[in-house]
């Protein structure tokens, strides 16, 4: 597993629930590592076993973790990199939802080493959408519920009002049902496309 998802879910736990929090999480789950590399692998095995740490330590669901994860990479301050990269998708929601089928080449634009599942958007009408997550890993699918998260986060970030549901999974693929039920509902986070990342 590549070192920035495993320092995405470290850095969650960290900024949510402090250090000590981590720190204990770390020892329980018999970790190899408390503080991982951005550009260092790990074993896939070290991911499952800190979201099942995770899981069992806030007394949540594990998907519900995951969705949480997601929207704290859109919405903290310490991610705002990732919240920039994915505002240059389009000034509206629909336009961010439209650029996601991109976003694994983007990713990899800033990062090489790191490939995320494919990703696509599929419309069912002028409101309603499924986004197919595709992945080769058929372990415990994850990245989907991530996904229902970073939407929410944006959808907010966008000031759009959506419902957001995860339909499940089968071998190498989850499927989120998205309907849009206002694009402007609340005015939504500043953002300015030509201000210099902080």
């Amino acid at each position: 597993m590549h070192g920035l998802i495993n320092q995405a879910i470290e850095r969650f736990a960290r900024d949510t629930y402090g250090p000590v929090f981590w720190d204990r999480l770390c020892r329980r789950q018999n970790l190899p590592v408390r503080a991982f590399e951005a550009m260092q692998t790990y074993d896939p095995v070290v991911t499952e076993e800190i979201l099942d740490g995770l899981a069992f330590a806030l007394g949540k669901g594990r998907d519900e973790v995951l969705e949480d994860i997601g929207t704290f990479l859109v919405s903290s301050p310490s991610t705002a990199a990732l919240r920039r990269l994915l505002r240059f998708g389009g000034t509206s929601f629909i336009d961010f939802l439209y650029s996601l089928d991109d976003l694994p080449a983007r990713v990899r634009l800033a990062v090489p080493e790191l490939t995320l599942p494919q990703m696509e958007l599929r419309e069912h009408g002028r409101r309603s959408f499924s986004f197919v997550v595709k992945s080769e890993d058929t372990r415990k699918p994850w990245f989907g519920h991530v996904m229902v998260g970073l939407l929410r986060a944006m959808a907010d970030d966008y000031g759009a009002l959506v419902v957001l549901e995860h339909m499940g999974a089968s071998p190498g693929r989850e499927i989120i049902a998205i309907m849009l039920l206002e694009a402007a509902y609340t005015e939504g986070r500043a953002f300015d496309l030509g201000a210099r990342a902080p």
